[in-house]
């Protein structure tokens, strides 16, 4: 199947740049350049983010260090929601057992106390670790990738698919506020992307 077969079954297509002087404003979803060098990449985000875009996103095949920087991303918050899960899991702990042996069914064995957090350390912990574990892995994944994620508009263009092979794929999203089909081709055929196009849904 032809990538034109496979950007009509999607109700997406591709367009050189070049040929972009006619396309509706309205129906551009993304501008794509591909890097294959690490270095030019991370200075074409600096470029990109200095130039005062905020909405593009950098597609590769390994993780590339300082892009984030690059990127002028924010410091991500998911450490907040892990300890917040771990704080969680503790106090939840902490509160079965004082319950369940001094409110619910208490006990008195050879006279020691009701509640003691000494003896409850391995149910502390093991629930600490579990919230913690578990709070990380559904906010990062549900919450801030937002997965699962059935379609992506970008899927079916030829380029973008070699970002899971040996190209880093730059799209700068028509949804930024500086956006224009223009300046973005422009910009990033000055940075030095290979293959720069327009997608439209």
């Amino acid at each position: 199947m032809d990538e034109q077969t496979l950007t009509q079954e999607s109700g997406t297509r591709t367009i050189a740049a070049a040929d972009a002087a006619g396309v509706n404003k309205d129906d551009v979803i993304a501008v794509l350049g591909n890097f294959t060098d690490p270095d030019k990449l991370t200075h074409a985000a600096q470029e990109i983010h200095a130039a005062g875009f905020v909405d593009f996103d950098i597609y590769t095949p390994y993780p590339v260090h300082g892009l984030d920087k690059a990127m002028g991303l924010p410091k991500t918050k998911l450490p907040l929601f892990s300890i917040g899960g771990a704080a969680f899991g503790l106090a939840n702990a902490i509160f079965l057992q004082w319950w369940t042996a001094t409110i619910q069914y208490p006990l008195n064995i050879g006279g020691k106390p009701y509640f003691s957090p000494w003896f409850g350390m391995p149910v502390m912990f093991e629930l600490t670790v579990l919230l913690c574990a578990l709070t990380t892995v559904f906010v990062m994944f549900g919450l801030m990738c937002g997965l699962p994620k059935w379609w992506h508009p970008l899927q079916d263009d030829e380029g973008f698919r070699k970002a899971v092979d040996d190209t880093h794929v730059v799209s700068i999203e028509a949804a930024d506020a500086r956006f224009t089909v223009e300046s973005a081709t422009a910009l990033l055929g000055r940075l030095g992307a290979d293959d720069v196009r327009v997608v439209t849904a």
